[in-house]
């Protein structure tokens, strides 16, 4: 049967929510949030920015919530709206009370979320995760999607080595400190998370989540993705194989853009966020003007 994401219990959703409240102070600029309703529950949405350009929704990744943008958001908002999604089914302020059963409901819910804030049509950026989000979206609901950009979406191009899932598991059944501390060092070497993001990381631990799982695109799914669409890849991702990656997407969709950058893992956009952000902000600007298909 389907799942419905949900707090294990009422003390576990009061401790998380005092964890992002007290995240809400890392992000740099001037918001305002809404509680957009849709068929799969209420989407807590944080809206920053302004400008001439086309708005850019962010999609968080696993055990995330919109905050997570707060060190690139900056240079993204600078030309046009930035709207962060706590994803539905995951942990954060929105709420879910149906289930996401289908890869196309996530586009439902991406454009219900849509018309409710009145916009039209959007650039999309996800994250790890929020990268399989983010390619549903352009799948499914197309002609709201001016641009698509993906940061390490393992599992979504290729598939995410056997040997990684394994370990993560292991990181799962013990989610001591030093646990933490290690699993942080595999996955994003050189990236310390503020005591705010690694409070709120274990408060989500509280949450049984329903966002769903990343899967490997069909070849005929990945030649019909039609919105424009850059991929950004850790050169050293342990969860991502971005040379192949590059190679599958120059075979089937040979006008995707694709990036990898030296030196970095699984948390490219925390170890270079000025270069990521410089790069997906120069991306959806030159295709601020593309035309529907």
């Amino acid at each position: 049967m389907a799942r419905i994401g949900r707090f294990r219990s009422d003390a576990a959703r009061a401790e998380y929510l005092r964890a992002y409240a007290a995240m809400e102070g890392l992000w740099p600029l001037p918001a305002t949030t809404a509680e957009v309703p849709t068929a799969y529950g209420s989407t807590h949405v944080r809206r920053s920015g302004s400008g001439e350009g086309l708005p850019l929704v962010l999609l968080h990744g696993f055990g995330g919530n919109g905050l997570y943008w707060y060190d690139v958001v900056e240079r993204l908002a600078r030309d046009r709206e930035v709207l962060a999604l706590d994803a539905v089914g995951a942990a954060g302020r929105s709420v879910q009370t149906a289930p996401l059963t289908h890869d196309a409901d996530y586009g439902a819910w991406f454009a219900q979320v849509l018309d409710g804030l009145g916009l039209d049509r959007v650039h999309v950026l996800g994250e790890s995760l929020g990268s399989w989000h983010a390619t549903l979206v352009a799948l499914h609901v197309p002609d709201r999607v001016a641009s698509v950009s993906l940061i390490e979406p393992n599992g979504v191009i290729t598939r995410t080595p056997f040997r990684a899932l394994v370990r993560m598991l292991g990181f799962g059944a013990n989610p001591t400190d030093a646990g933490w501390r290690r699993m942080g060092e595999w996955l994003t070497p050189g990236v310390s998370p503020t005591e705010a993001e690694l409070a709120c990381m274990k408060a989500a631990q509280g949450y049984r989540t329903a966002a769903g799982w990343a899967r490997p695109l069909k070849d005929a799914e990945l030649a019909s993705i039609a919105p424009p669409l850059l991929a950004l890849y850790g050169a050293e991702s342990v969860l991502s194989e971005p040379d192949a990656a590059r190679r599958r997407l120059a075979e089937h969709l040979p006008g995707a853009e694709v990036e990898i950058f030296p030196g970095t893992g699984h948390g490219v956009r925390g170890q270079v966020p000025d270069r990521v952000s410089a790069r997906v902000a120069g991306f959806v600007a030159r295709c601020d003007g593309t035309v529907r298909a």
